[in-house]
């Protein structure tokens, strides 16, 4: 479903109420003539109440999505970089307690699938199994945390998409009709002819739209234009950011049509209920994965099953070229089933390399599997939550990537904990000699520490990742600022006088740092994992660590340090190989001068 387009995320909504944290979609009433009562979508059924707006469990789980990466090809870095930024957001949402349901997977029905798996020799089927596992393969490598992994081709997808479209049938929202438009294969969309380029080409894919006429099914959109409009208004805070929020509100202003959900050319998609010489189309299919996907393996498949399951979904994250389908499709067809609408949708932005958009014909493409395999997951993580401001687009050039990763988790994390171990291991055995509380006490350290946690909680509770890295990054630079003016190792230099002043200042320090390791954990887990163990812990404390203990005091008189090495290794640019290898040789034709030199002399 998603990445249809091209590449393809802020906070929970709450809906009609900022003190609760779950809240109904609800629409005003149209048809009962009481101005003052409200339908409420509650979980699989639509009901009409004239009290306020109800508060959900707040014990429901944080339900995230990803798009479901559609398999014509291979993943790219718009795909990854969605999914690091979900599953950023999943385990800081773990951190806090939270119970947590991360849905990821593929969509895998399609005109473009079929024609994908021709192109290549093989069946659709085949086809769909060799990409859903490079999805599953790379999120691997990434790191990803994902709780459910849907594919559309699924046999409980299917008949949950069979009784959504039923239900939608039974309300009065889907007839038949012939459609004659203008066609982008690549988007799998009918388009409006004002919104395409010269010679009608598609704004995001630059080719040609084709003439279509088709007998097909469609879906009554337009029904739902004023609940639309209403819905946004009241809820500014379902699409996000709030400039996403302005482009919706201009489709549905401008006039919703309705839009066509089966095809008959089409044999690779799930057969149409009630015509099986049709199939059902792209949206109206994948866009179900979010709820089908909450099925337990081991339960008959129903809407209902489903939905008390976890629905309605905390958070849709996605890219900008698919929101239109998210935000104004997605709720109306809820609407129309009587299904819950999800809480928040966010738009991400696009990435680019070197300034420039990526594509295969212009030779600039950034492959993931690539990046990790030549620089590890917790740098590109890193790097693209860290340096792209989430929402808006971002760039990528491999100089900035190195310098970046080195000055930020090398320099200021890493060497910062490497060399206070070692400090530690050289005048205190490994071992921290005083509690970290009582050894900051009066110090100002500790509140710039706290009040830096604080910041990054409020970022990542707002879905402003990179603000969140930067206050954790904070926290390392001031803990090299504290440790260079306090300079421990000339304080041990002046023997016991010194000592005990000194060894509170290392505690100090490595408490920032446990600290960090935690606060970053939601961008580089594995590199926090690595700290942690560093600072003495196992792996079971590190993954049973809640964001509670971000508060100062963790570490305790007697707990003793691993061995200290480094948790990041540079990155060396390919010129900086270069030269030092050129440097090398030419010391080592000097040695051979030298020595030729002497014997001669000799």
């Amino acid at each position: 479903m998603a990445c249809r387009v091209q590449y393809s995320i802020q906070n929970g909504l709450r809906l009609f109420s900022s003190s609760s944290p779950n809240f109904h979609t609800s629409v005003k009433c149209q048809r009962t003539g009481l101005r003052n009562s409200k339908f409420f979508l509650s979980k699989g059924s639509l009901n009409c109440t004239c009290r306020a707006s109800y508060a959900t469990n707040a014990a429901d789980p944080f339900v995230l999505t990803t798009p479901l990466y559609y398999v014509n090809a291979p993943p790219h870095m718009g795909s990854a970089y969605t999914t690091i930024a979900a599953d950023a957001i999943a385990r800081f949402q773990r951190l806090l307690g939270k119970e947590v349901i991360f849905i990821t997977g593929t969509d895998e029905h399609g005109e473009k699938i079929a024609s994908a798996a021709a192109a290549n020799g093989s069946s659709p089927s085949e086809h769909c199994d060799i990409i859903s596992e490079g999805y599953r393969a790379l999120w691997k490598e990434l790191d990803i945390s994902y709780d459910k992994f849907i594919r559309t081709t699924d046999p409980n997808h299917e008949a949950i998409v069979k009784e959504f479209y039923s239900k939608v049938l039974a309300k009065g929202d889907i007839y038949r009709a012939d459609y004659e438009g203008l066609y982008c294969v690549n988007c799998e969309e009918y388009k409006d002819e004002k919104e395409l380029l010269d010679n009608n080409c598609c704004p995001v894919h630059l080719k040609p739209c084709l003439l279509r006429k088709e007998d097909n099914y469609f879906f009554a959109l337009s029904k739902y234009q004023k609940q639309l409009e209403e819905i946004l208004i009241e809820n500014p805070d379902f699409v996000h950011p709030s400039f996403r929020l302005n482009e919706v509100q201009g489709w549905v202003k401008s006039g919703l049509r309705d839009f066509s959900i089966s095809r008959a050319s089409v044999s690779w998609g799930i057969p149409v209920p009630n015509d099986t010489k049709q199939t059902i189309y792209v949206w109206f299919d994948a866009l179900l994965g979010y709820i089908s996907a909450l099925l337990e393996d081991n339960k008959q498949p129903s809407l209902q099953t489903a939905i008390s399951s976890g629905w309605p979904a905390s958070l849709h994250l996605i890219g900008k070229d698919i929101l239109r389908f998210h935000a104004v499709y997605w709720p109306a067809m809820l609407m129309s089933a009587g299904i819950s609408l999800p809480k928040k949708v966010f738009g991400h932005g696009f990435l680019t390399k070197d300034g420039m958009k990526m594509g295969k014909s212009l030779g600039n493409t950034l492959e993931p599997t690539e990046l990790v395999h030549r620089f590890g997951p917790d740098a590109v993580r890193y790097f693209f939550l860290k340096e792209v401001e989430f929402g808006g687009d971002g760039d990528y050039s491999e100089d900035r990537f190195i310098n970046i990763i080195n000055a930020n988790l090398a320099n200021t994390i890493g060497n910062l904990l490497n060399r206070t171990l070692g400090l530690l291991r050289k005048n205190c055995q490994s071992t921290i000699m005083v509690d970290s509380a009582i050894a900051a006490e009066g110090n100002a350290f500790k509140d710039i520490v706290g009040n830096l946690v604080d910041k990054a909680r409020q970022h990542y509770e707002n879905l402003e990742l990179s603000s969140a890295c930067e206050a954790v990054l904070e926290i390392g630079n001031a803990g090299n600022v504290y440790i260079d003016e306090k300079a421990p190792w000339s304080l041990f230099k002046q023997g016991e006088s010194g000592f005990e002043t000194a060894s509170k200042d290392l505690v100090i320090v490595l408490e920032a740092i446990r600290i960090v390791a935690i606060a970053l954990s939601p961008i580089t887990p594995s590199l926090s994992l690595r700290i942690y163990t560093q600072l003495g812990y196992s792996e079971d404390q590190f993954n049973a660590v809640s964001w509670s203990e971000t508060r100062w005091g963790g570490l305790k008189p007697g707990h003793i340090t691993a061995q200290p090495k480094p948790v990041f290794a540079r990155i060396e640019l390919e010129t900086d190989l270069n030269n030092a290898t050129s440097e090398t040789k030419k010391a080592s034709k000097k040695k051979e001068r030298q020595k030729t030199e002497k014997v001669v002399e000799a």
